[in-house]
């Protein structure tokens, strides 16, 4: 790009709304100076989205900038870590000021959200594509990981699996939904998932295990599975399904989606009998159903 390209996209990334105390030095230099906390561990997460492959062509640049930032909170949700930095590396086709002020408006926003920090990047010209590094802490010790569950847990999922699919179904015209205020909600869940980093913060003492549901139920229980070296039984029957996608999707359908469809963005995590009623207790206050499923 030429060097008023740059100094155009600087203009909207290179504003710090939130300066965080662990940032010693952030964007404008050959490198980011960071601080660890004291007997904090790191946790870091890197995606990679291209247009076509992970998210519409024509995806508004607000729910774009939400999500590819919200599926990255999701990962240190799973860990059970606060969020604290970003890196984000955009490569785009050519430089629309409206696109990128909508863009790095809802990114801000949502960092914001979470009193996060963008420390640092790179644009390029190229087929629009984006790559995240998302850095948290964890104290040491308590971080959650996909394989410490046991034989004899109980297996849970936080909020209703399923809502996603039936909201990219909805901006793909495959399914219809006439009730607006159902239909909207259902691509909201879509096009902005909510993280669950209280909830897996408030799991650091209490699951044994835990993972976010990026590619469906059965896919990620299987990690868990997998690198817990153990085996998981579900009840069908206790799947939660959100009023809307039970609504306007037959039975059949929503369980697929609930079981296969990925992109909730919601917590499947394995407890200890021992810690049930002290989870009641942790997860009650929070606003976010959860459900034992087997």
């Amino acid at each position: 790009m030429a060097c008023g390209e740059f100094s155009l996209i600087a203009r909207y990334f290179d504003r710090v709304r939130s300066s965080r105390l662990d940032v010693e030095l952030g964007i404008g230099d050959d490198c980011a100076l960071l601080n660890i906390p004291e007997k904090q561990t790191l946790a870091i997460s890197t995606d990679t989205l291209v247009a076509g492959n992970h998210f519409l062509p024509d995806i508004d640049p607000a729910d774009l900038a939400y999500k590819a930032l919200a599926v990255n909170l999701s990962d240190l949700a799973a860990m059970g870590a606060d969020p604290a930095w970003l890196t984000l590396a955009l490569t785009l086709p050519d430089v629309d000021e409206a696109w990128l002020e909508s863009f790095s408006d809802s990114l801000f926003d949502l960092l914001n959200y979470y009193d996060m920090q963008l420390i640092g990047g790179d644009t390029t010209r190229g087929p629009l594509s984006m790559t995240l590094g998302i850095h948290g802490f964890v104290p040491m010790g308590r971080a959650l990981t996909r394989s410490g569950a046991k034989p004899g847990d109980w297996i849970y999922v936080t909020g209703t699996p399923g809502d996603s699919a039936a909201g990219l179904a909805i901006l793909q015209n495959r399914l219809q939904v006439a009730d607006a205020k159902d239909a909207d909600y259902l691509i909201k869940r879509h096009l902005r998932p909510s993280p669950r980093i209280l909830q897996g913060q408030a799991l650091r003492d209490l699951a044994n295990s835990a993972i976010d549901l990026s590619d469906g139920l059965i896919s990620d229980l299987g990690h868990i599975v997998k690198a817990s070296d153990c085996g998981a039984r579900i009840d069908l029957a206790l799947l939660p399904f959100s009023d809307a996608l039970s609504r306007h999707v037959e039975p059949e359908q929503a369980l697929r989606w609930a079981l296969s469809g990925g992109e909730d963005y919601e917590l499947c995590f394995t407890v200890p009998e021992l810690n049930r009623g002290a989870l009641d207790v942790a997860l009650g206050h929070l606003g976010v159903p959860f459900t034992c499923i087997g």
